[in-house]
């Protein structure tokens, strides 16, 4: 819960995935897209995010297709991807499979021709020294909208309700939410979640921007994204992931983390998880979903796509060497986030604890426990192969099963182990 506003229950055992819907098929369609809708089921993620699919604005449009966060009408959907029929069967058909689907909603800006600067010119910022629309910080084909001005208000919030009551989908992505005010957000939800219970999940870190929890369900993570990074390619001391875990575990549960290693802004201009954190790219994504929050998982990161994906033209994913593997790596996890009762997110029973090694410089070692019901991960999180230590902690104390091997160990006080570089093992009792 956060502030006046109930979290939906299923929240606290989703994973997410991100659907970049242009470059996921050849086709590049709303109906194609239908056809992986079992294969995605098989792989455990619950929530599937759109990225905008609305019209791109064609003024000033970068590169051939342009931006999918430059839009060009709120209430349509890009003939691109197919039409609003075919949205339609896709959300029936996903939620009869069990998913949610929830889109990504870019309330700031529009692209320079959306059909509001024709109609409505008054709802947008002007520049002082030319008197024409603001370019939204720096990037030349998007334009700000003025959310002092009641009507555009107004307008922004009946646009989002259109997508919950034509189309039913369960919440809203909410791009640069930090950027638009927050009593914006909060008139928006109060009205919408009266429609029906909606997932709210904003593009701000609570680190830098804590009053958005008042209004959101989940938030991203890019003080940790940063420093994970610092930590493989600079090699920090693991004390400096520790003291950014730490500040977000002083946050409290009010609003959930959202623990990634790509979206689609890492992937096409910070490089893909590979480029960023190398041979700790696994673990980081075991540790995503395991700790506590809400996982998301991008596009072809359970196919092993290791390729920067082209912002503004076609290009599609590319299945890696590994794919048959990954599938199996998220698959494993995913299932076990969602059934597994000390996975779950905003339970007040569940509890997260560090977990004591002989090599602290090396391991993080944590326990999700809720009741008798306990998860125990292993990250070797640097180079050091045949990595031997013993757990020293008296919280780990008997029969714990591998979830990718099966095997069953019995585990007490002093229990040897040896590990590979950036080796994850992860358990339950």
């Amino acid at each position: 819960m956060n502030g006046p506003f109930v979290t939906p229950d299923w929240v606290g055992h989703t994973t997410i995935y991100e659907v970049n819907l242009r470059q996921y098929t050849p086709a590049g369609s709303i109906l194609a897209f239908m056809q992986e809708l079992p294969r995605l089921k098989e792989l455990g993620v619950e929530t599937l995010w759109f990225m905008p699919l609305t019209p791109i604005a064609k003024q000033n449009r970068k590169g051939s297709l342009g931006s999918y966060y430059a839009c060009a009408d709120y209430v349509s959907i890009n003939a691109e991807f197919g039409t609003a029929e075919d949205f339609k069967l896709l959300v029936t058909q996903a939620h009869q499979m069990g998913f949610k689907i929830i889109i990504d909603w870019v309330a700031n800006h529009t692209g320079w021709d959306h059909q509001w600067t024709k109609q409505f010119p008054d709802y947008y910022l002007k520049d002082t020294a030319t008197g024409t629309f603001q370019i939204a910080s720096g990037m030349d084909d998007i334009i700000e909208l003025d959310f002092s001005n009641p009507a555009l208000r107004r307008a922004m919030i009946d646009a989002m309700k259109y997508w919950v009551t034509q189309f039913d989908i369960d919440g809203f992505r909410c791009d640069l939410a930090f950027w638009v005010e927050l009593d914006f957000w909060k008139e928006a939800r109060a009205e919408l979640d009266q429609v029906k219970p909606l997932f709210w999940f904003g593009e701000y870190d609570e680190l830098e921007k804590p009053a958005y929890g008042q209004v959101f369900d989940a938030s991203y993570t890019w003080t940790w994204m940063h420093r994970a990074k610092d930590f493989y390619q600079q090699k920090w001391a693991l004390d400096s992931l520790y003291t950014v875990l730490n500040r977000y575990d002083q946050l409290g549960d009010s609003t959930f983390r959202a623990w990634f290693t790509t979206n689609h802004d890492e992937n096409s201009w910070n490089g893909t998880e590979y480029e960023k954190y190398g041979e700790m790219a696994r673990a980081l994504a075991v540790f995503s979903i395991t700790w506590n929050g809400v996982p998301l998982i991008y596009s072809g990161q359970e196919m092993g796509n290791r390729k920067r994906i082209l912002f503004f033209e076609k290009d599609l994913f590319e299945r890696g060497p590994d794919a048959d593997y990954l599938q199996f790596f998220y698959t494993t996890l995913t299932r076990l986030k969602k059934t597994h009762p000390a996975l779950h997110t905003g339970d007040p029973a569940g509890k997260t604890y560090r977990i004591k090694t002989t090599a602290p410089e090396q391991v993080f070692a944590f326990l999700r426990k809720n009741g008798q019901k306990e998860v125990l991960v292993v990250l070797n999180l640097s180079g050091q192969n045949n990595l031997h230590f013993d757990l020293i902690d008296p919280m780990i104390n008997g029969i714990y099963r591998n979830v990718f091997s099966g095997a069953a160990n019995d585990f007490k006080m002093g229990t040897p182990f040896e590990m590979q570089a950036w080796e994850y093992l992860v358990y339950e009792k």
